[in-house]
């Protein structure tokens, strides 16, 4: 039987708390939930030691000095507390279903397999939430990838290098890694990032190690929308959206140019970078920069970013 530490990254979630860690303690493999408290003005330090004390599998680490670092950090130092050899992640607003792990006790039996992610569902916890989530997305009732996918492929998806449409994304909550392939590869949250530093990470996983799809045609997990989730606030292509992907992908910039990786996949980060990048310059500058950067580099005209800029 594999054995899983499970870590929640915890700021105001009290009225959550207890039902995301009560999903994720129901397993056999599960042989510790990590709650990663983040100075949280409401009663959840409290509650994460009610927990601790009702329930072994729980233990509870604060910030030095009980300080509030943002949700990378906080993830960090469940990293560094964990004990499992293998790892997941949980929101504390959100909570596992009974299925969270099947994949993961067949898949991990291939030593070469060092994560495995699935899909997640959404439950609607606020009218005024699926106000805002409906209003800036279709309806979601599935996130996931669209095939079944393991290795290089997943990274090349990731980038919509694939001739298919593999997916942007996949949600934290689905991921299942090995803790070891975090140590070998020095692979932590981006702690400089305040939101994306989970994207940031699936990025680097998928590039460093061997992640393969789990269960992608159901839900294993369940993501919460209510009215303070930071995904129901921003609309795409507005300049604080833009500001925001501007510095995810500067940092996977920086990341590519230090790692050396291969020049495909090099410049393929390089143009979502740029095209963020421009995407936050005014005035007729930003058409002279616009024009240098499609004689420089015209790929740019093919990402799916490329319209981030031009009408705004």
């Amino acid at each position: 039987m594999i054995e899983i530490s499970v870590i929640i990254p915890v700021y105001n979630a009290a009225e959550f708390l207890e039902k995301a860690v009560n999903s994720a303690t129901y397993f056999d493999e599960v042989k510790e939930v990590i709650l990663a408290e983040d100075q949280s003005t409401d009663h959840s330090l409290e509650i994460c030691k009610k927990l601790a004390f009702e329930n072994s599998k729980v233990r509870v680490f604060q910030h030095p000095n009980g300080e509030n670092r943002g949700a990378g950090a906080s993830r960090n130092l469940g990293i560094d507390h964990a004990t499992c050899d293998f790892i997941a992640f949980l929101d504390a607003d959100d909570y596992y279903l009974p299925n969270r792990f099947d994949a993961e006790k067949k898949l991990f039996s291939d030593s070469n397999v060092e994560g495995i992610f699935g899909a997640i569902g959404t439950e609607y916890l606020t009218e005024k939430g699926k106000q805002e989530f409906e209003s800036k997305f279709k309806e979601i009732s599935l996130s996931t990838v669209n095939y079944p996918a393991e290795g290089e492929e997943v990274f090349r998806g990731l980038l919509s290098l694939t001739p298919k449409t593999f997916g942007t994304s996949f949600h934290l909550n689905s991921l299942t890694i090995r803790r070891n392939s975090l140590k070998q590869y020095n692979i932590r949250f981006n702690e400089t990032l305040r939101v994306h530093q989970d994207s940031e990470l699936i990025l680097r996983l998928a590039y460093h190690c061997h992640l393969k799809t789990g269960i992608i045609d159901k839900a294993i997990a369940i993501r919460g929308i209510h009215d303070d989730n930071r995904i129901t606030k921003i609309i795409k292509y507005t300049p604080q959206y833009n500001q925001r992907q501007f510095l995810l992908w500067r940092s996977m910039n920086d990341w590519a140019v230090l790692n050396r990786i291969s020049p495909e996949y090099k410049k393929r980060i390089y143009l979502i970078y740029k095209s963020f990048d421009l995407s936050l310059k005014t005035g007729l500058p930003k058409y002279g920069n616009i024009l240098l950067e499609v004689i420089k580099n015209p790929e740019i005209l093919k990402t799916k970013y490329r319209f981030t800029y031009y009408n705004r």
